[in-house]
């Protein structure tokens, strides 16, 4: 007997899906584990606008400490969503892009953000930008 959740809508038709709790090699799992930590969801978005060094990434997040940064894109290259790549020269740049695994995180901050807006009260989302299209998170 599969589990009652197979096949229901939103979920997967997998006999990996057959779960009782939650394991490293699920999918879900490991998505989440790619996009865990604050600001990490930022620092992709800026990545779907195209490659970046560190010190381009520092502008469009100011906010964000070096130190935040530096595990953000160690923990992003880990995980395969970035490419690094050392330009020559003086001073030593490093250049950022994401992976074509990682540009599929696109659609995916996109649902979140979707779903995200759909939990706001009313008040909170009037004058607000149209949730619907890429050009909600990217």
């Amino acid at each position: 007997m599969t589990h009652q959740t197979v096949g229901q809508p939103g979920l997967p038709d997998d006999p990996c899906a057959n779960v009782v709790e939650p394991t490293p090699s699920c999918p879900v799992e490991i998505t989440l584990a790619a996009l865990h930590g604050r600001w990490t969801t930022l620092v992709i978005r800026e990545f779907l606008h195209g490659g970046r060094t560190f010190t381009e990434l520092r502008r469009a997040l100011p906010a964000l400490s070096d130190k935040v940064l530096s595990d953000r894109l160690a923990h992003l290259t880990a995980a395969g969503v970035l490419d690094r790549r050392r330009e020559s020269g003086w001073p030593p740049r490093v250049h950022y892009t994401l992976t074509p695994h990682g540009r599929r995180l696109g659609p995916v901050l996109q649902a979140l953000w979707d779903w995200g807006t759909e939990q706001l009260p009313s008040t909170e989302t009037e004058g607000a930008p149209p949730t619907r299209g890429a050009s909600s998170v990217i």
